[in-house]
């Protein structure tokens, strides 16, 4: 198992490389960018966006705008530049990186990234790393949460529907699920918040934030009660649309196991149900439900919760991605790619690993990669 675990962390160095080569060309290629953002706001009278660049205060940079600066030889790539002074577009340039070639400009990213350094966000006043990191409460939170909650459930339940399969349990909850699933999570969202937070019927439970404003003078018990109180309309808004597909996939894995021959041999030894269950039918039956547990955690983890942390004004990563692509960051948004892809990767490791504990008789180490 150790030759396997090191032959699949060799592979992830060349996966992890094409993925962020394929994003970065595609980058190059896309329209606007962050350069295209400050003349636009340059153009809007709004000097805001020049008073980190370069060292250089939004004063110089607002004589170089003005209509009347030397425009000879001004970079006509950028969209919106004619008027500005040629000087400005190259500290922008120079700035951002861009007077660099793409090649070269990729290959120092990478060198950086090896060693943790995301560097500076455009436009934020804060690195990249401190920046995720002021979002990863959130994330975690909403993240692991929703994983642990929504595997609790959906597994007992999936098995609990396999065994009374057509009966009215079964038929009425696969009702509720499928209502639940076809719900979107942020109408539902929207729902819990008229009902039960102060929209016109009960106020129990707050708007927004992770935790309350005088959370750090709470004692610890009162600390984590805060904790769940904030958590509990946006965890049951995600967990009530991501139940299905586990729950049914569960049920449908057990049904095809159990009616083998090995189960009815099983209880024909005189096992115990529950022996059957979960000492035999288990290991088998979970493997397709395992496989999938990686690209749930990374959904639940960053982007499954964007609208979610929109509507209870929770700042996690994925409101960071999303609005570092649409403020055309890219150093946060190469940075959170890059940490969702070795995240994945790794994952997906796990994901194998843990097929071996499940059942012992999947043996990684004797097949190739």
């Amino acid at each position: 198992m150790t030759a396997y675990i090191l032959r699949r962390l060799a592979l992830m160095i060349p996966t992890l490389l094409g993925i962020m080569l394929f994003s970065f060309i595609i980058i190059q290629f896309a329209p606007g960018g962050p350069i295209e953002r400050v003349i636009a706001q340059l153009n809007g009278t709004s000097v805001d966006a020049t008073s980190r660049i370069g060292g250089s205060t939004s004063g110089d940079f607002s004589k170089m705008a003005q209509p009347g600066a030397d425009n000879t030889g001004v970079n006509s790539r950028y969209r919106g530049a004619r008027g500005l002074d040629p000087e400005l577009i190259k500290a922008l340039e120079k700035q951002f990186g861009f007077d660099k070639p793409p090649a070269e400009r990729f290959l120092l990213m990478m060198k950086n990234y090896l060693t943790f350094n995301f560097g500076q966000s455009y436009f934020r006043d804060v690195s990249v790393l401190q920046l995720i990191k002021e979002k990863l409460p959130v994330s975690i939170s909403l993240g692991i949460w929703l994983t642990l909650l929504s595997y609790m459930i959906s597994i007992p339940l999936g098995v609990r529907k396999a065994v009374m399969d057509g009966t009215r349990f079964d038929v009425w909850t696969s009702t509720v699920i499928t209502v639940g699933f076809a719900i979107p999570s942020f109408l539902f969202a929207i729902f819990l918040i008229v009902i039960f937070a102060g929209g016109s019927f009960l106020d129990w439970f707050p708007l927004r934030g992770l935790v309350s404003d005088n959370w750090h003078q709470l004692s610890w018990p009162m600390r984590i009660v805060d904790y769940f109180w904030h958590l509990t309309l946006p965890i049951t808004a995600m967990v009530v649309s991501s139940l299905a597909t586990t729950t049914f996939l569960t049920k449908n894995s057990f049904l095809d196991e159990i009616r083998k021959q090995y189960v009815m041999t099983a209880r024909a030894k005189g096992l115990t149900e529950q022996r059957v269950l979960y000492g035999h039918v288990f290991r088998n039956a979970m493997l397709l439900v395992i496989s999938g547990f990686p690209s749930a955690f990374i959904g639940a983890f960053f982007t499954g919760s964007l609208l979610l942390e929109t509507i209870f004004s929770l700042d996690g990563l994925g409101r960071l991605s999303f609005e570092s692509i649409l403020n055309r960051d890219y150093a946060v948004v190469f940075a959170t790619l890059y940490i969702y892809s070795a995240m994945g990767l790794l994952l997906n490791l796990l994901s194998d690993l843990v097929y071996t504990w499940v059942d012992p008789r999947i043996d990684f180490e004797t097949r190739e990669v």
